[in-house]
């Protein structure tokens, strides 16, 4: 699996709001996915938002290491694998929900509709990388 950075073209692909899905640890260790909205940051680090009392937040505190696949929107040959560890959380105020409107817009083009539940962000640090289809190493 190559390293972080992911070179341009890549990068670009990871970029958009593809279908993906996120894989923590359970307490025993096990693996278990979800799809999710992710979000790349500027400073390269993916942001994932969630309902604040989801089990996989406290899965997540005490495993920080996910991994994340995003399929190309209609072509799912092609795909991007990420691996890296959570390097950050932080409340998403109710207030605001700041976080998941601009996961919500992204994926939407419309702020994100359920209010009524206390959100939670964190940013994910890529370490490695794997693609393929058009998104493939050389």
């Amino acid at each position: 699996m190559p390293k972080a950075p992911l070179p341009d073209d890549v990068a670009e692909l990871f970029r958009q709001p593809n279908p993906a899905v996120v894989a923590v640890l359970l307490p025993s260790g096990a693996p278990m996915s979800v799809a999710t909205w992710y979000l790349v940051e500027d400073d390269g680090t993916v942001l994932l938002n969630m309902d604040a009392e989801r089990a996989r937040v406290s899965w997540m505190k005490e495993h920080p290491e996910v991994a994340l696949t995003a399929l190309k929107d209609g072509e799912w040959y092609t795909h991007v694998s990420i691996r890296g560890r959570v390097v950050r959380w932080e409340a998403d105020e109710a207030a605001a929900m700041a976080d998941i409107d601009r996961l919500a817009r992204h994926y939407t083009g419309s702020e994100y509709r359920n209010r009524e539940r206390a959100r939670i962000s964190c940013w994910v640090e890529i370490s490695n990388w794997h693609g393929w289809g058009a998104a493939k190493a050389d």
